[in-house]
């Protein structure tokens, strides 16, 4: 650590992210990085690079030039692969999955390596509330995701992105419970509408769009797959380690991010941002 970061008193923080993108998902994206506030806060990007199409990068490129700290790492050393997305759902097949995992922990080693207080390591798919970086900071968590929502199938409910219990279950229940369907909707419902009021809520496992603390980050804190875990997923992965680490999970829900899960996601983004300023406003 040099003497520059070892003294100084802002805090640090590097905004990670494994991309492969579509050019006008990933737009709205790097756009609304540039509008997080961050007052008080020193912030610097890593970003790896796994794009297909040139524009995604090209795009990735014209934001290192017009800002300060931004790195843009490769993929290429982790191979080739293509994840299939449409407007109906994104399918991940294993091989990707813990190349992401790979992705991830590189951007973890970066933070690690350069001595940030925090990582906030997101998906390229989301637009984020201008206040949602310095609310995260505020929680003084050391593990904390912001939450959004998604149709992951059309014509379904929007579920959010954390859980409590498992893969994605999202009611608790005691090892010799047994639960009849309607006390399992129940309880999911109980969950889902607490996640829709305004708050911080420990949770059992979270994604996408977390901050780390520095603690978590050299407690060894990793996306890596855990070889006896039958979970798919990284971030399930990323979950039970930290609770075999003895760090707790949590959720604020203050400031939900916006899901450009399919295109045409898009044409919520404007009605988004136009609530977002009027919140902004009315503080």
């Amino acid at each position: 650590m040099n003497l520059v970061q070892k003294h100084s008193t802002r805090q640090r923080v590097v905004i990670g992210s494994p991309i492969q993108e579509k050019p006008n998902i990933l737009a709205e994206y790097l756009k609304s990085l540039e509008e997080l506030h961050h007052e008080g806060v020193e912030v610097s990007y890593y970003f790896v690079d796994d794009n297909k199409n040139r524009a995604s990068s090209d795009l990735l490129l014209h934001f290192q030039k017009s800002h300060l700290n931004v790195t843009i790492a490769s993929s290429q050393d982790f191979g080739m692969s293509t994840y299939f997305k449409d407007e109906h759902t994104h399918i991940w097949d294993e091989k990707l999955i813990w190349k992401v995992a790979r992705l991830k922990d590189q951007i973890i080693q970066y933070a690690r390596k350069h001595y940030f207080d925090y990582l906030f390591i997101l998906d390229s798919d989301l637009v984020l509330h201008p206040q949602t970086l310095e609310q995260l900071i505020r929680s003084n968590k050391d593990i904390i995701s912001n939450i959004f929502w998604t149709q992951w199938y059309p014509d379904e409910i929007e579920l959010p992105q954390v859980w409590l219990q498992d893969e994605y279950t999202f009611y608790r229940k005691d090892r010799q419970e047994m639960l009849d369907r309607d006390e399992e909707w129940r309880r999911s419902d109980q969950f889902l509408q607490l996640l829709r009021q305004p708050g911080i809520y420990e949770v059992g496992g979270l994604g996408a769009c977390t901050l780390i603390s520095r603690k978590a980050l050299e407690a060894g804190m990793r996306f890596a797959e855990i070889p006896n875990l039958s979970f798919r997923g990284e971030d399930r992965h990323f979950c039970v380690r930290a609770q075999a680490l003895g760090f707790s999970l949590f959720v604020e829900t203050q400031y939900p991010a916006l899901h450009l899960y399919r295109e045409a996601d898009l044409s919520k983004v404007e009605a988004y941002k136009a609530k977002a300023i009027s919140e902004i406003a009315h503080r």
